[in-house]
């Protein structure tokens, strides 16, 4: 079993097309080259059509994201949150890793320059509400507004303009609590609602140790999935690390999520870069 502090424990190991279209990669003078040669990298960016994919993720519907055998999606919700957001970055950079953040409004206008540069680093940032309401417990208008909020308050912090269309149309429902009307009327928006496939459990009190073999566990039996995590929680924060270092270990690759563009969203499609260059990473 693997731990926090360095690799595996003395107790015994763990057991270790649809709607897609395939387009090569943009301009390698687009890529940026990881300075570690050993590092886990970016396998993969996926494009994701929200007419293709209006809801995603086993936890929550029945369809999920078309990933293949070992191909995992990290997903982070609830920041920003600078003290542990600074130390998720800096895993991921170690790792060359793209990850999905979804956020909360709120705490994006506090920490609008951390917004940016997560955003500049690369990672996806999708919305999550404009305080964390459980949305299923508020009357439809409001809820309605508290989708609209968030994401405004983001598209005022990411393109200088607030506005309830999204540039990037994924959302997460807080505590995954939806309802038939809010989930119709995201999909007529066309925003993709994300689920997770399965999760760290994190909002449970436990040791980064703890955490870590939870997840590895659950990991090896799924194979492959959107993953939840938690970029507020120190003990995920001390967690992701060795988790990475656990994935290049075991031949995991990472699927990085981006919204399809015009072309391929007329088309019905999801868009797949196809594999990015070993141990590389675009910027967008």
């Amino acid at each position: 079993m693997w731990n926090v502090s360095g690799g595996r424990s003395s107790s015994n190991g763990t057991a270790m097309f649809v709607a897609i279209a395939v387009a090569s990669l943009a301009s390698s003078a687009l890529a940026v080259e990881c300075p570690r040669a050993d590092a886990l990298g970016t396998s993969r960016v996926l494009a994701v059509d929200p007419s293709a994919y209006p809801r995603v993720g086993v936890k929550s519907f029945p369809q999920t994201l078309p990933l293949e055998d070992h191909e995992v999606v990290l997903t982070f919700d609830d920041g920003p949150q600078p003290a542990n957001d600074r130390k998720v970055l800096a895993a991921l950079s170690a790792e060359c890793v793209r990850a999905t953040f979804f956020m909360v409004g709120r705490p994006a206008l506090e920490h609008p320059e951390l917004v940016r540069k997560i955003a500049d680093l690369g990672h996806t940032i999708g919305h999550h509400t404009w305080t964390h309401a459980n949305l299923k417990d508020l009357p439809p208008d409001k809820a309605e507004a508290e989708i609209d909020k968030g994401i405004s308050a983001i598209e005022k912090v990411l393109h200088g303009k607030a506005s309830a269309t999204p540039s990037t149309p994924f959302f997460r429902f807080p505590y995954f609590d939806s309802t038939p009307q809010l989930l119709d009327n995201l999909e007529k928006r066309g925003i993709a609602v994300f689920g997770a496939d399965f999760w760290a459990s994190d909002w449970d009190k436990m040791t980064p140790d703890q955490q870590l073999k939870l997840l590895i566990r659950r990991l090896e039996a799924a194979r492959k999935g959107i993953i939840l995590l938690h970029d507020t929680k120190d003990q995920t924060a001390a967690m992701l690390p060795p988790f990475l270092r656990y994935l290049r270990e075991h031949h995991y690759r990472v699927v990085h999520l981006v919204p399809a563009g015009p072309r391929t969203a007329a088309a019905g499609r999801g868009l797949d870069y196809g594999p990015l260059r070993r141990h590389s990473w675009r910027r967008t």
